[in-house]
């Protein structure tokens, strides 16, 4: 299954490595059928690595000292597969989409995905890649961005279908 995220900046399409990770692809498409990511900021940007989103916090900028600490109300664990070859081989490459966290089992809603390659330690469920719409994520990538690696100007999720 794919999805499409709807930003402020174009059209990035994901397909889920639903096998590998098939409870982590669950809760991204239960949020997003929800309604959950709809007008979420990515809050995050470090060039060279990485985009973030995924915090309902980022709906409210009075929240702002608290983005990228918010999640749905629950965790979930870990779905990591060290030996596996989306971690040996694939790894965190450019395109991959994979869940952040604050530590081992505490996945929520927030995900982010790869700008370039990077050796990561496999510390993060790699639900996803990128299959269309990686020149809207470069396009983000290169936001100017200001304290906390957050974007000057929102960038956000209007919507995600299927």
């Amino acid at each position: 299954m794919n999805a499409t995220l709807r930003t402020s900046k174009g059209d990035i399409t994901i397909e889920f490595f639903d096998k590998q990770a098939p409870n982590t692809v669950a809760n991204f498409i239960k949020l997003s059928k929800e309604g959950f990511y709809d007008g979420v900021k990515f809050h995050r940007v470090i060039k060279g690595f990485m985009i973030q989103g995924g915090d309902p916090l980022t709906k409210d900028d009075s929240k702002i000292n608290l983005w990228g600490t918010g999640d749905p109300g629950y965790k979930f664990a870990d779905e990591i597969d060290a030996k596996s070859d989306l971690y040996t081989k694939t790894g965190y490459a450019k395109g991959i989409v994979a869940m952040a966290n604050s530590g081992p089992n505490t996945n929520g809603s927030q995900f982010f995905i790869m700008t370039e390659n990077y050796p990561l330690p496999p510390l993060y469920a790699i639900f996803g890649k990128v299959t269309s719409g990686q020149d809207v994520v470069d396009k983000i990538a290169n936001v100017q961005t200001g304290a906390g690696d957050r974007p000057v100007d929102a960038v956000i999720i209007n919507s995600i279908s299927f």
